[in-house]
């Protein structure tokens, strides 16, 4: 138990210690620093993916059994950093298929970083082979998609973490449990949510051949295939609907699944939404440049604002939601939070922790968000804790699937121009049988959708 001990010391210095241990309780530091290494896989070895693995690898002995990528210069040079970053400095075992690693390898857990129209056949493969699953948000590109993941988390009986860490970001942490639950804010009657960066990547590259590197078809899976115009890593399949949902499903996630957990809010009443491509036409992007919805509460709105192009509104809070209460307002970041009392009263500031001196290795990591990764440990922290107590974690699947059909549907109504009104319970939009019929994408054969 030598290994043991130097952990947790080494975990317990850290400036985030008290929170960690009570978002994940004590019981969890045993598990996780178990005697025999938790065995993991990655599916995907782009940016977030490798982030999220080494977040990993640095709060429990693990051992990466096995990567897969379609992008096999990706994959080699994900071997090689995984190589070098963890414990035993064994290469993982290289996969290009998903299903070939999930049926050849035993694991614990499977993480889940490839873009978004992948994520529920891969989060219910590796449920069914019987690992837990971090899978990153927004969890799918349909409800229906959604619908089933939750089904298959509670069939198998698994674990499944969504990627919406700002729920283990420790200002934030100290921002519900200080000013909101606390009552600082008293009744909450309106919330704002934004983000304002420029962040479609509209260019209009040619098309080109499919280097003989990269599986264009497996990468393309069940989305419909576009001409291949360049390596769509990073930024480019986000630019199009056919693989995600949009600004509104990238970044509008994040802020409200943190205002719902905030105020513990559940489904919407009815969503709805306007918005389309008003600034940015000359590129190939397909997705709005400019969407606003609102998602009703009874007694509250929580209104949503995105646009690609000019100012923001606060330049100090381009990405961020603003909690109105009758005794004061909390504007939040992934970089701080601010609490404008209504009565005058000493405003409250904090700033994002970072870990920089405990996790020197951070600050050598190509492509880090060195802002995010003291959230992303304690949101593995808390995966593992709910492994060890057979719990559900903070940011269960179930949370995630609200969040995430929320922005979907807000979609839906921009492209019908009218209100939406989901019954979970039914899994239709009442009265709306055009709109129920866009629950589920239709997927490229020969992929099977995903059934409730």
């Amino acid at each position: 138990m030598h290994h043991f001990n130097i952990n947790r010391r080494r975990f317990l210095k850290g400036a985030t210690a008290t929170l960690a241990l009570s978002a994940i309780g004590a019981s969890a530091l045993d598990f996780i620093y178990p005697d025999k290494p938790l065995r993991v896989a990655l599916i995907g070895t782009g940016w977030y993916g490798k982030s999220d693995l080494f977040r990993l690898i640095q709060v429990a002995p693990v051992k990466v059994i096995a990567l897969c990528d379609v992008d096999k210069n990706m994959l080699q040079a994900a071997a090689d950093m995984v190589r070098q970053r963890q414990v035993s400095h064994e290469t993982p075992r290289l996969y290009t298929d998903y299903r070939k690693l999930l049926s050849e390898n035993e694991l614990d857990i499977v993480l889940i970083g490839t873009p978004d129209h992948w994520h529920a056949l891969q989060t219910i493969a590796a449920l069914e082979s019987g690992a837990n699953v971090y899978v990153q948000k927004p969890i799918s590109v349909d409800v229906i998609e959604g619908e089933a993941m939750v089904a298959a988390a509670r069939k198998y009986g698994k674990v499944v973490q969504v990627g919406t860490q700002r729920k283990s970001t420790p200002h934030l942490i100290d921002a519900k449990k200080n000013i909101v639950d606390a009552g600082l804010l008293g009744k909450v009657s309106h919330v704002e949510m934004c983000c304002y960066y420029h962040m479609r990547n509209n260019g209009n590259p040619p098309v080109q051949a499919v280097p003989d590197y990269f599986d264009y078809e497996m990468w393309t899976g069940p989305a419909p295939l576009r001409p291949y115009d360049g390596l769509p890593h990073v930024r480019w399949w986000r630019t199009f609907m056919e693989y995600g949902n949009g600004i509104m499903g990238d970044m509008c996630i994040h802020m409200f699944d943190t205002v719902r957990w905030m105020l513990q809010l559940g489904w919407p009443k009815r969503i709805s939404s306007t918005g389309g491509i008003y600034v940015q036409k000359e590129g190939k992007s397909n997705i709005a440049d400019t969407q606003s919805a609102i998602f009703e509460y009874e007694g509250l709105n929580c209104v949503w604002q995105h646009r690609t192009w000019g100012t923001p509104a606060d330049p100090k809070y381009p990405w961020a939601f603003k909690l109105y209460g009758e005794k004061g307002t909390l504007t939040a970041s992934t970089m701080s939070y601010d609490f404008i009392p209504a009565d005058n009263g000493a405003p409250i500031h904090k700033d994002v922790v970072y870990e920089k001196e405990k996790y020197p290795e951070d600050l050598t990591e190509p492509a880090i968000e060195l802002n995010a990764a003291p959230a992303t440990r304690l949101h593995m922290l808390n995966f593992l804790g709910a492994i060890k107590n057979g719990g559900r974690p903070v940011a269960d699947i179930e949370e995630g699937h609200i969040s995430t059909a929320s922005c979907i549907l807000a979609n839906i109504s921009m492209q019908l121009g009218r209100p939406v009104v989901y019954n979970p319970q039914q899994r239709i939009i009442t009265g709306d049988p055009a709109a129920t019929a866009l629950l589920q994408r239709p997927y490229r054969s020969p992929w099977q959708h995903p059934l409730v």
